[in-house]
């Protein structure tokens, strides 16, 4: 067994070691909002908070998540009180299709708290490793810049 602390919540999860995390999340805590996009840490759509660090779920073995903080999207705000970031994204219309957006914001989340002033090379060099086939990245820097204004 093995413990992590989810959204703010201690959880115990029996799965092997070598479990990618996403697939915890997804399978057993029932936390749809990380996407499963490439598997292989290169489109950015499974990304979590580790410890207040953006990393791909999808190529994170569970092993390596013990005791640390996870953060997904669901953890960011709630329908009712949305994080800053999803009240901006919706603001400015900045999905589309919406499957890469989870990705998107936690890595912005990650950026805000590192850089609450980033300029806009900032923000795209940030997103350079999130893919969006929609083609909505201008909205969603947009979106991003509007929140580190306010």
């Amino acid at each position: 067994m093995i413990k992590l602390t989810v959204n703010g919540q201690l959880r115990d999860v029996m799965a092997l070691d070598d479990t990618p995390l996403l697939d915890v999340l997804r399978s057993e805590l029932n936390l749809k909002g990380s996407r499963f996009g490439c598997g292989l840490a290169q489109c950015g759509a499974c990304m979590v908070l580790l410890d207040g660090y953006p990393v791909p779920s999808c190529d994170t073995p569970l092993w390596s998540a013990a005791g640390k903080q996870v953060v997904t999207v669901e953890g960011l705000g709630t329908p009712t009180c949305p994080h800053r970031l999803q009240a901006s994204f919706i603001k400015h219309q900045a999905g589309q299709c919406g499957y890469c957006l989870s990705g998107i914001l936690i890595r912005a989340a990650a950026l805000l708290h590192k850089n609450p002033k980033p300029s806009e090379a900032d923000v795209r060099q940030a997103l350079d490793g999130n893919l969006c086939r929609c083609g909505a990245h201008n909205r969603m820097v947009r979106a991003i810049l509007d929140v580190s204004e306010q």
